[in-house]
C-alpha cells in the first residue's frame, strides 16, 4: 500500500520545514532527503511494527527497518513463518510483506539522535491517520521507548499517566495495552500495544533476550507457526 500523492506531499512539506535531517548521508547515497521512508505494507496486515526512525542503511536502500536492528527483526520474522535463515536479503524483506511498518518519523537524524518530542509531534497526525484510516490491523509491536512513548502524543493525561505505568512494570515486554487513537476528523481506532526492547547493538542490556521476546510475542500473537525444535 503505497502512499497517496497528497499523503507524499504532506510528508515532504512537513520535511522541508524540519530542521536534523541527515542531509549529507542522504546526499552521499544520492537520494532526496525529503522523500519519506516509509514501508507502509498489507493495509489488511494484521500486525504493524512500530520503530523509532530510519538509519543509514534504510536511507541507502529507501526503505524501513533494513538496518542492523530491522535487520534482526526481519531474520526473525523468517525463521518464525518458514523455519530457515534468510538466504539473502530479498528473503529478508519478503518475510515482511504481510506486515505494516512505520517508524515515528519517517527521515533519518543527524548522528542517529532520537527526534525531539517537538519534530514527532509535527509529523504525528499524518502518521496517525495512516494508523486509523488505512491500516486495518489491531495489534502493535513497539521497538523500543521512543516507538511506545509516541501513542502518548496529544493524548488525555489519565492515559499518559497509564503509559508510564506500564512502561515500570517488570512485565511490559511481555504484557499489553489498548490504547485508543483519533485521528482530524474524529474517526476512532483502538490498537494494542506489544512493547519490546530495541533492537539496537547499542541495546546491550536487552539485545541477547530480543530474540525469545519477539518470538513469544509472535506466538501469542498467532503470527505463523514456529519451526519445530
Amino acid at each position: 500500500m503505497p502512499l497517496t500523492e497528497a499523503q507524499r506531499q504532506a510528508f515532504r512539506q512537513l520535511a522541508a520545514e524540519t530542521a536534523g535531517i541527515d542531509v549529507a548521508v542522504y546526499r552521499q547515497f544520492g537520494k532526496d532527503p525529503l522523500e519519506p521512508i516509509i514501508g507502509l505494507g498489507t493495509a489488511s496486515a494484521p500486525l504493524c511494527f512500530f520503530g523509532r526512525d530510519p538509519g543509514r542503511e534504510e536511507v541507502r536502500h529507501g526503505a524501513p527497518f533494513v538496518g542492523t536492528g530491522g535487520q534482526l527483526v526481519r531474520r526473525l520474522l523468517h525463521w518464525h513463518l518458514y523455519g530457515t535463515e534468510p538466504a539473502d536479503f530479498a528473503a529478508a524483506l519478503t518475510a515482511g510483506e504481510g506486515f505494516f511498518w512505520l517508524n515515528t518519523v519517517p527521515y533519518k537524524p543527524v548522528g542517529n539522535k532520537a527526534w525531539s518530542m517537538a519534530v514527532k509531534r509535527r509529523f504525528q497526525p499524518l502518521l496517525r491517520q495512516l494508523l486509523v484510516d488505512y491500516w486495518q490491523g489491531r495489534h502493535v509491536i513497539t521497538l523500543g521507548r521512543e516507538a511506545f512513548f509516541w501513542f502518548a502524543i496529544d493524548q488525555p493525561h489519565a492515559l499518559r499517566q497509564q503509559l508510564e505505568r506500564f512502561w515500570q512494570r517488570e512485565d511490559r515486554f511481555s504484557a499489553d495495552l489498548q490504547v485508543q487513537l483519533q485521528d482530524a476528523q474524529g474517526q476512532v481506532r483502538l490498537v494494542v500495544l506489544h512493547p519490546l526492547p530495541h533492537p539496537s547493538p547499542r541495546n546491550r542490556a536487552w539485545l541477547a533476550r530480543f530474540p525469545a521476546l519477539l518470538q513469544a510475542r509472535l506466538a501469542a500473537l498467532g503470527v505463523g507457526a514456529p519451526p519445530a525444535v
